[in-house]
């Protein structure tokens, strides 16, 4: 980590001072670039340099600032290549074999990062994965808390041996795009495994917002009391021990948690600012597990860290697709609260609040034993629906159905949904299960459910005389069954607003 940390102050600074022409390597070749939008080329040369940019044909100039910055926006440009990228400044750069087609971040935590050689059938997904117009490049974990402009990455055509390393969920999507709309797709993989959404949002951003003072508070006071040189020496104190009867697990080394994927804005700097500006189509995002236990707060800090992204991305609201937690953990008997139910609730809220988002809900493709399910061609499938629908405008579900609204009959509460496709319907058994219903003494218990036409399901117990509240999927792992016609589970919900268990969490 002191390795890291030393590199990250090193790649603070592009050398701007020398006439060499310096790019991100963002940049480079066999990269693609988006399609049909202002192509954006950056990079540092010497001050006041006048920097022209050509491709295809196109070209256009600028003037690098005082500190050797320079921006320059291409003309969009058609699907097609490959190309010649050529910068010409002091000195002169060509970028060959550039593709223009659809780019997208693929970023999270670890079941983003999880690759291909660990998902279902790698030996058969390895294997035909020959696509030389899918192009693939991952972004280090390097944590800083300041903004870097350098990694230590390339661009490289998707092969079998290159795909194995990659992102799956990033990989499948990208390669359901590929196939479906035939042009070039470039995936740029920044996801960091363990990574909490606060690491992904700039410092001044969260101090703006006002509301998480006691996050940084925790975090200001985690790294000033640490000293990483006597966490070691007692490690070694440790370790030594151990080698002497080598009883019990080796103790593991210590992590200098000023290089933590949880700290504020460590990601922000780290891995996604050397990107931050080129020109994509969309992000997608898998991540959430690391905030669970802060759902409620993930609420507002979910939305917060997409429209940050927006903000200095420069490039209006660009479409951001999330994946909402599986199922995961033991299943229960009896209703329950849930903090992974309070976070799937905070991930599907976040749609109400920014224009240009989706959710994949894969409250059917999850693992009780483990937190990585395996299966990221479904989970991929279900993000690329959103992007076909609403980028590409190909008419295809790609929405789960959602709750609408509750009408109480009775001892009945009536239930309205949108989003349903061809209409309402159930997986395995033809009985609606995962429902459980409350009365104002907010003691759930299970119910029972009836599809009563395409967007309605009457729920009602005879234990429950007035009925105030009904919940859905509520649990770590639910055992639930409705779907629209075409597959797409229901998003789990519920119709109260009581307090959760993660409403006073904030640090």
């Amino acid at each position: 980590m002191i390795r890291s940390i030393a590199l990250a102050l090193l790649m603070m600074v592009p050398s701007v001072g020398l006439a060499e022409l310096k790019f991100s390597p963002v940049f480079g070749d066999s990269m693609v670039v988006q399609r049909d939008k202002p192509i954006r080329v950056w990079g540092w040369t010497q001050g006041g340099t006048e920097v022209s940019v050509e491709m295809a044909g196109h070209s256009a100039s600028a003037k690098a600032d005082s500190e050797g910055r320079f921006d320059v926006v291409l003309d969009p440009l058609p699907a097609g290549g490959p190309h010649e990228l050529v910068i010409d400044a002091d000195q002169s750069h060509t970028f060959r074999d550039v593709l223009v087609g659809e780019v997208w971040v693929c970023s999270g935590q670890s079941n983003m990062a999880w690759d291909v050689l660990r998902a279902n059938d790698p030996d058969l997904e390895s294997l035909s994965a020959n696509f030389p117009n899918i192009r693939l490049i991952s972004v280090p974990q390097v944590a800083s808390q300041e903004p870097l402009n350098d990694f230590n990455g390339k661009w490289e055509a998707c092969t079998p041996e290159t795909v194995k390393s990659f992102s799956a969920v990033g990989y499948f999507f990208g390669r359901q795009l590929h196939q479906t709309l035939d042009v070039p797709v470039g995936l740029i993989d920044n996801a960091w495994g363990g990574s909490a959404a606060e690491a992904w949002i700039r410092r001044d951003v969260l101090e703006e917002a006002g509301q998480f003072d006691e996050l940084l508070d925790k975090w200001d006071s985690t790294v000033a009391q640490y000293d990483h040189d006597a966490a070691l020496a007692k490690w070694k104190e440790q370790v030594q021990k151990w080698e002497e009867n080598k009883r019990g697990p080796k103790p593991r080394a210590p992590r200098d948690q000023r290089g933590s994927n949880h700290r504020p804005a460590n990601l922000y700097n780290g891995v996604l600012h050397p990107i931050l500006g080129y020109t994509i189509r969309g992000a997608i995002w898998y991540q959430g597990e690391s905030n669970a236990g802060r759902a409620y707060q993930y609420r507002d800090l979910f939305p917060l860290m997409i429209q940050t992204w927006r903000d200095h991305w420069g490039q209006d609201d660009f479409s951001f697709y999330w994946v909402q937690l599986a199922d995961y953990k033991g299943e229960v008997d009896e209703p329950a609260e849930s903090e992974w139910a309070e976070l799937r609730e905070a991930q599907t809220m976040t749609m109400a609040k920014l224009p240009n988002t989706g959710e994949a809900v894969i409250i059917d493709l999850g693992e009780a034993s483990d937190i990585h399910p395996k299966n990221k061609q479904d989970v991929a499938k279900r993000l690329a629906r959103w992007a076909l629908a609403n980028d590409y405008e190909i008419d295809i579900p790609y929405r789960s159905p959602n709750f609408e609204s509750l009408e109480i009959k009775g001892n009945r509460a009536i239930l309205k949904f949108d989003h349903v496709g061809g209409g309402l319907d159930t997986f395995d058994v033809r009985e609606p299960i995962g429902f459980t219903i409350a009365a104002n003494d907010k003691k759930f218990i299970h119910a029972n459910a009836k599809i009563t036409s395409r967007d309605t399901i009457e729920v009602w117990s005879d234990e429950v005389e007035d009925p105030a509240a009904v919940r859905y999927a509520w649990a770590d792992n639910p055992i639930c069954n409705v779907q629209s016609n075409e597959g797409l589970p229901m998003t789990p919900f519920r119709t109260d607003d009581w307090p959760g268990v993660t409403a006073g969490n904030v640090k």
